[in-house]
Parts: C-alpha cells; sequence; structure tokens
C-alpha cells in the first residue's frame, strides 16, 4: 500500500519525506570518525523541520566537525508539504557553539538568501557543494540519478537514503560494481516511515500518525564502513541438484544469500538484498540480469518475451522467469 503513495509522490515530484531522528542516530552512528575537521552539507534539507540540521547541529562538537551547511528548495516551509508558498530560498551555515551553552542557538546560526530556487542543481548551490567535504541527506527519489550523477562529478562522499530499487538503475549499478558506492546499514526490516502529509495506509500494526511507511529504502554511501569489510559466512555446498543453471545464462541461480555455496568457482545469480553483506574482498559483481540475460533464447523457446531482461531456469520442462539476480564470482576460492 505505501508502495503506491510514494510512486504517486515521485509522479508529482513530491517526495521530499522528511527522516526521522532515530533513523538518522541509528545509520550515524558508525560513520562518526568520518566527520571530524569536516564541512558537512544537507543541500536537500528545511533546516526549520530537517532533522539532519538537528542531528549536526546538536553533535557539532562531539563530531568535531568544521562547518555545517543547509540548502533547502523554496517551494518547502514548516507548515507546508511542496505547496509552493515558500517566497524565499534560503541556506544556512552553523560552525559551532560560541556561548558555551553547548546549543546551537539562533544568533549563532548564518541565514543567507538564495539568489534562486535552492535546487541543488543551480549554480549557487554547486558552490556550496564545492565547500563540502561530506553530503548527508534524504534527497528526492524522483531525482536519485540525476543526484548521486552530481555527486559523482565532484568527487563528494555522502550518506544518502535511496529506495533499494534504484541498485538496478544503469546510472547506479556501475558504480556499485566499481566500488564507487555500497549500500550502508540501513532501515530496520528494511523499511522506513518518514514524516509527510500523505496518507498511510499502513497497517495497524505498523501505522504511525502523521508518517508513511516506505518499504525497500536504504541508504547509499561511498564512506567506508566496517561491516564492508566483513566475510559473509558460508556453510553451503554446491551440488548439481540443489543448484539449477540458467537457460540464458552461464550461471547457476542462488534462491538466497545464506544458500551461497562456499566452494562453487563459476558465476552466481543473487538476490539485490546480498548487497546488505556485500564485501569486496570476498566476491567479485559481474553483472546483473539487465545487462547479461540472454534473451533470444528465451524468445526463441516461448514465441514471445514477457517484460525485460530476466534469467530463466528450467524445471520439469517449464522455464520460469526469476527475480533481479546480481553476478557475482568468489575471490577466494
Amino acid at each position: 500500500m505505501a508502495k503506491r503513495n510514494i510512486d504517486k509522490a515521485k509522479e508529482a515530484k513530491k517526495d521530499e519525506f522528511y527522516t526521522q531522528l532515530d533513523d538518522i542516530n541509528n545509520e550515524l552512528k558508525h560513520y562518526r570518525e568520518h566527520f571530524r575537521g569536516k564541512i558537512v552539507l544537507c543541500n536537500c534539507d528545511d533546516p526549520r523541520v530537517s532533522n539532519f540540521f538537528t542531528y549536526f547541529a546538536y553533535n557539532f562538537e562531539f563530531l568535531g566537525l568544521k562547518k555545517l551547511i543547509t540548502t533547502c528548495y523554496k517551494n518547502q516551509n514548516m507548515d507546508l508539504f511542496s505547496q509552493n508558498q515558500s517566497e524565499q530560498a534560503v541556506y544556512l551555515i552553523y560552525e559551532g557553539d560560541k556561548n558555551g551553552n553547548h546549543t546551537p542557538d539562533a544568533n549563532e546560526i548564518g541565514v543567507m538568501p538564495l539568489k534562486g530556487d535552492g535546487d541543488f542543481r543551480s549554480k549557487e548551490c554547486i558552490e556550496l557543494l564545492k565547500e563540502a567535504d561530506i553530503v548527508v541527506t534524504n534527497p528526492p527519489f524522483s531525482l536519485f540519478r540525476e543526484y548521486v550523477a552530481q555527486l559523482i562529478e565532484y568527487n563528494k562522499k555522502f550518506l544518502i537514503i535511496g529506495h533499494q530499487n534504484a541498485i538496478t538503475y544503469k546510472e547506479i549499478f556501475p558504480l556499485i560494481m566499481q566500488n564507487k558506492l555500497w549500500l550502508g546499514y540501513g532501515f530496520k526490516g528494511g523499511a522506513g516511515h518518514f514524516i509527510s502529509n500523505y496518507e498511510d495506509t499502513a497497517t495497524a500494526n505498523d501505522h504511525r500518525e502523521g508518517m508513511i511507511r516506505v518499504s525497500g529504502v536504504t541508504w547509499f554511501t561511498n564512506l567506508e564502513i566496517k561491516k564492508r569489510h566483513e566475510d559473509l559466512i558460508l556453510y553451503k555446498k554446491y551440488t548439481p541438484e540443489e543448484y539449477s543453471k540458467y537457460v540464458n545464462y552461464d550461471a547457476i541461480e542462488v534462491p538466497k544469500t545464506e544458500l551461497i555455496p562456499m566452494n562453487y568457482d563459476g558465476v552466481m545469480g543473487v538476490p539485490i538484498t546480498f548487497l546488505d553483506k556485500y564485501n569486496p574482498e570476498q566476491f567479485e559483481i559481474v553483472g546483473f540480469n539487465l545487462n547479461c540475460a540472454n534473451m533470444d533464447i528465451i524468445k526463441k523457446r516461448l514465441g514471445k518475451l514477457n517484460g525485460g531482461p530476466a534469467f530463466y531456469i528450467e524445471n520439469q520442462g517449464e522455464l520460469k522467469r526469476v527475480y533481479t539476480r546480481i553476478l557475482i564470482r568468489h575471490k577466494k576460492i
């Protein structure tokens, strides 16, 4: 149900969901060593309501930050949601506590007007991006491709929220293969609750007033974290009877990450959730179904194609389409 809400938001370009402070704290506690002496930019955040601003402003000295900059698109207003009724886009600069009360007071925060609308793609916002060392925010999902491309273009470190479907985007997956982007620690249960004015149709035991539940959200980053260098513990051994081979690609089907065989030296297709456990020292990513599946074979067998490129396995003479798969290979065998 929540997926329909977020799809509507993307279509209307109204997907600027406000992130909960607890979710920010739960993720950022793993990255604290990266922030000392750094300039942090939150460039999709209205600081009047943004918990990213709250987190960094109140932890400024604890993290050892040099400077905090936040910008927001002018249509965001403290009491409105993407209604285009806020006349002035602004950016805020906070450089730490000045009066010794360890609280970011109003007179310690510099508020400056922006000439334009505060869009992260505008020239003046790009100048602020150039100044920053690390970008941390929840960008609009509808602009995720463009947003990440800009971060890569300007060689920025980042920690941002996105939907796990972005893994399969043709602009994003090569970055994962090249180890220029990976997944962070993520949201509990693979779902996040975001502050918004969209109706939340989550089940009663997972409904929170004033919020929308979005499944499949995660954190994307290029900051080094401990879990990225932890080996996945494997216990299964390969047998031809247990692991089917794809009809249209030379690889075996592994339906769950924990079932990756420890002794198979060929290519394996695994679910995209594998990336939560991906250690580039243990595995090599070689591709995924959208750029590897041979659909000519399937068309010849079925006489037609149902959907885009996918891997197929054969079960009792019938072809079965498999969900999105990432292709990996062991490095240590």
